[in-house]
């Protein structure tokens, strides 16, 4: 049973995408759907952690919205930084889906029990994971992992009753 889910953000919770105004603000756009899926993986009992390489505030306060337990920010070690994080949760890699989208999510992938690209990740990432998926990253990929993984796991009456 998957309990853990690893996120990539540039590519998988977002388009890929980085705007900077003229004073040098950053900005992201999130889809509102892959947010209430993740919100209510968390709902239900399991637990989200997000991986990413870059630094930004907006991915502190969209994990702080959504209630995502465990925020890794800068990481250039992703598989590193997710076999450590299995062991402090006392789970196995049979318990973990991971999403990425390029290069740098290659490793952590191949690690995962279930390992997910949104419908535009490279194509090297396309052929090893278990599942491409049939949205673009930042436009509802992570609602369909999740989607899939409700039904996997047999929750999704649960899934349904936090809303119904």
């Amino acid at each position: 049973m998957i309990k853990l889910i690893i996120l990539d953000v540039d590519g998988c919770l977002s388009d890929g995408k980085i705007i900077y105004s003229e004073d040098g603000i950053e900005s992201k756009a999130f889809n509102i759907k892959d947010g209430l899926g993740i919100s209510t993986w968390v709902k239900i009992g399991n637990q989200v952690a997000i991986i990413t390489g870059r630094n930004s505030k907006i991915v502190e306060k969209r994990a702080n919205e959504l209630g995502v337990q465990h925020l890794f920010q800068g990481i250039k070690d992703k598989d590193r930084v997710l076999q450590e994080l299995i062991i402090s949760l006392g789970l196995t890699l049979e318990n973990v889906a991971v999403i990425g989208d390029d290069l740098n999510d290659f490793k952590m992938l191949q690690l995962a029990k279930k390992s997910f690209t949104p419908k535009n990740g490279v194509k090297e990432i396309q052929n090893i994971v278990d599942v491409v998926l049939s949205y673009n990253g930042g436009d509802g990929a992570v609602r369909e992992m999740i989607e899939s993984l409700v039904d996997s796991n047999n929750q999704r009456e649960q899934f349904m009753a936090v809303w119904l």
